[in-house]
């Protein structure tokens, strides 16, 4: 209860008159000894004053700070915010209320855990399985799955690893990261491209060494961006916590507004764009085709949830939900990046769903090689 809580240190402030302290390449520790023995072993928070709150009367906030170390006579501090998912695409770049803040943090962590998770099965299921991976679709699609597995994981260990300060490893973490994204988004674009091709341009499409292509261009354009940000200035790319809003925010990103709304936003927005022409002609071929095939008969129910499924399953395979960012403005911000945080560190959960559980021939395939007893089916089954 807050009201039981009290001060038990004397306050520590440090500044140097006419001087900005940044960059520094070692963190100042600083250790508080305690005014009172805490003998009854209480609980203790570590704090800042932080100027703003209060409609700026100032208060103490426990935001990203955390206990390093506490006995009877002294604590040791260490501050550190912690970063959500949306930061990755965030239109605005102006910070969040530090409720939200750590929500979408844990959402985003939680998230992404469980797409590391289900994106690892997926690889290891499709690679393990050589009958699955002999056509062009399940390719393409262990290349977004790599892509999606190191994002996340880039992005996971991003916090910890800028906590080193050292602006060598932040500028790489940033760099990869970076790179993971715009891969990440451009095998998305191959993938909507091959529907394009296999459903819309049913014949008269054959490209030689089709997938090496891919794979050119999945992993050469990310590098090509990537490349010409770092011979610009490498200096881009940093750690958000020597910026004076937001003292406490460590993550290694692109530090420079222009920079990122060039090379990341404009990017996203032309595959988004891309992705939504290919994912209305696809659904409106596979109707066509369908109404074709059959007339309205009484299993419409059936096959309008058919359609349902596939519509659902394309647009987390093309990265559709990404587009919750372009709506993350004003009053209805903070609802668009819940959204856009719950569904995006998902996908790799609902890749794994729609594109393994969902799918027969995966399904058999396992039954056939990874089963035991009556779950086995016989090779020739």
């Amino acid at each position: 209860d807050s009201l039981t809580e009290r001060l038990n240190t004397y306050v520590v402030s440090a500044s140097i008159e006419n001087a900005s302290i940044q960059n520094l390449n070692e963190p100042v520790t600083i250790t508080l000894q305690h005014i009172d023995q805490n003998t009854g072993n209480a609980a203790v928070h570590c704090v800042f004053w932080d100027f703003q709150k209060n409609n700026g009367l100032g208060g103490w906030n426990t935001s990203g700070c955390e206990m390093e170390y506490t006995d009877m006579n002294y604590t040791i501090c260490f501050c550190n915010h912690l970063t959500h998912f949306g930061v990755l695409l965030d239109l605005s770049r102006t910070e969040i209320d530090i409720t939200h803040d750590r929500i979408l943090t844990l959402i985003s962590y939680a998230g992404c855990g469980a797409s590391s998770l289900f994106l690892g099965v997926t690889l290891v299921t499709y690679l393990a399985l050589e009958k699955l991976r002999r056509d062009n679709p399940s390719k393409i699609l262990l290349n977004l799955c790599a892509a999606l597995l190191m994002l996340n994981m880039v992005f996971l260990t991003n916090s910890w690893l800028s906590s080193f300060n050292r602006p060598g490893l932040c500028i790489t973490v940033a760099v990869l990261l970076h790179y993971f994204l715009l891969a990440a988004f451009t095998w998305m674009c191959l993938e909507s491209v091959h529907f394009y091709l296999a459903l819309v341009k049913v014949f008269n499409v054959y490209v030689p060494k089709y997938i090496l292509k891919c794979c050119i261009a999945g992993w050469g354009i990310p590098a090509i961006v990537i490349t010409i940000v770092l011979i610009i200035n490498k200096d881009f790319y940093g750690n958000g916590s020597h910026s004076e809003s937001n003292p406490f925010s460590n993550f290694c990103w692109i530090q420079q507004n222009v920079v990122f709304y060039i090379s990341v936003v404009a990017y996203v927005f032309l595959i988004f764009l891309t992705n939504t022409a290919m994912f209305i002609t696809v659904l409106l071929q596979i109707h066509s085709m369908k109404s074709r095939t059959q007339k309205r008969s009484r299993f419409w129910k059936r096959g309008f949830l058919q359609d349902l499924k596939s519509a659902f399953s394309l647009m987390f395979l093309l990265g559709l939900t990404w587009g919750f960012v372009f709506f993350a403005w004003g009053a209805v911000r903070i609802f668009f990046l819940y959204l856009f945080s719950i569904f995006n560190t998902l996908q790799g959960l609902f890749i794994f769903v729609f594109h393994c559980l969902m799918k027969e021939e995966v399904v058999k395939q396992c039954r056939v090689h990874f089963c035991w007893g009556r779950f086995r089916l016989s090779n020739y089954s």
